[in-house]
């Protein structure tokens, strides 16, 4: 089995922010909604992923360039491939729940991939658990696309690990319909020297939960992060992200937008992000925008930072949630365009930035038809009439 070299052995983290990993279903109680790590969280909403059961092995469908392997794996053999187990009942469950049926997908080094690496769920109404690797050769150049359509329940635990030098675009789209609930852990190891991006878009209909986490093995790693999500009437998205920084010289940037409309709409983003005492010379930042487009939404965002060192290059972290920016309202209105017109392209601009970044073509289309639906709720509406909720709990 190659495998990259597991990140080096550290301290446990005793915090009620960072519940002890572990493989074991019974080290993770059933979640009352009363823990710091589901208290935003509508667990009943989630209590089918929550429960022992039968469910159906996830069948990826894999698009992969000539030169990448892939091959079914123990659960033994994946949790020595892994750097990071489970951190909830929902994670736990996923991996004992897909138990020997593991996919190992392997990029060789120094390959360089001319089109992307694609894998594909498709729920098909089931009750699913998925348990995912995907491994990056050292200096290696590849973009990984992980898409879930359909209606149904998955639990999932995904692992990437990027090898030293290696160049990674890591796209992940949730694009679920009515009715379905997602939840799971995404997990990326940074090698020496390399550069990581992910991009975390949720753009469906169902209830989404995922712990996203990432640490480093070794010095000089880049990771950006950037994300985005719509949360509809009635919906909750949920993204809960923690980046260990354990490792000196490394670097982190976080960039989520949200935008909600309808009653009931709800989104979650936790950042976390940890400098270690041997961290020196990092540099971190963290932000997130949300932008409510109708009266009746909720959206929660916590940014946390938790310093060791003070031998550091930079830390920070943002975030606000309210209406839309008024002076760029203003300005627009001025040149003429209507106030229709003008929201729409404030919400353009705030989304497409993340969006022609991905550098999918087809994803690309699918996430700015998302947008288009989201924007939508906002069209021949009066910013009065928009606003008013906002303003009044303000």
């Amino acid at each position: 089995m190659t495998t990259s070299t597991s990140a080096p052995a550290r301290e446990t983290i005793k915090s009620h922010l960072h519940p002890t990993p572990s493989w074991n279903v019974a080290d993770h109680p059933l979640p009352t909604g009363l823990e710091e790590t589901w208290r935003f969280t509508p667990v009943e909403r989630f209590n089918s992923l929550l429960q022992a059961g039968s469910v159906d092995h996830a069948q990826w469908q894999l698009k992969l360039p000539g030169e990448v392997t892939t091959r079914k794996v123990s659960l033994n053999e994946a949790m020595a491939f892994s750097f990071d187990a489970p951190v909830d009942l929902v994670g736990a469950l996923a991996a004992k729940d897909a138990g020997d049926d593991v996919t190992l997908i392997s990029v060789p080094p120094e390959a360089e991939l001319a089109d992307p690496l694609v894998i594909d769920l498709d729920a098909e109404g089931k009750d699913l658990a998925g348990h995912l690797l995907i491994d990056i050769g050292h200096h290696a150049v590849a973009t990984v696309l992980l898409r879930h359509t359909g209606k149904g329940r998955f639990a999932g635990k995904a692992e990437l690990h990027a090898g030293d030098g290696s160049h990674v675009d890591f796209v992940s789209v949730q694009d679920w319909d009515e009715g379905s609930v997602h939840g799971g852990q995404v997990s990326v190891l940074v090698g020496r020297d390399a550069n990581v991006r992910t991009i975390q878009a949720t753009v469906g209909k169902g209830d989404v939960r995922l712990n996203e986490r990432a640490e480093f093995n070794g010095t000089g790693g880049n990771l950006q992060q950037l994300g985005l999500y719509f949360s509809q009437a009635s919906q909750h998205v949920e993204h809960r992200m923690f980046i260990d920084h354990n490792a000196p010289s490394t670097e982190s940037h976080v960039d989520y937008r949200g935008a909600l409309q309808g009653k009931g709409s709800h989104s979650v983003w936790i950042g976390d992000v940890l400098i270690r005492s041997n961290a020196l010379d990092i540099e971190t930042y963290e932000t997130n925008k949300n932008l409510m487009l109708t009266e009746g939404c909720q959206a929660d965002s916590v940014p946390n930072l938790e310093i060791e060192t003070g031998e550091i290059r930079g830390a920070g972290h943002a975030s606000s949630t309210g209406r839309f920016d008024e002076e760029q309202l203003f300005y627009l209105r001025s040149r003429g365009i209507p106030e229709p017109d003008a929201r729409r392209l404030v919400v353009e601009g705030f989304f497409l930035d993340i969006i022609h970044r991905i550098g999918i073509a087809d994803v690309e289309e699918r996430l700015a038809a998302a947008l288009s639906v989201q924007l939508s709720a906002i069209e021949g509406m009066s910013s009065e009439s928009v606003l008013a909720k906002a303003e009044a709990d303000e």
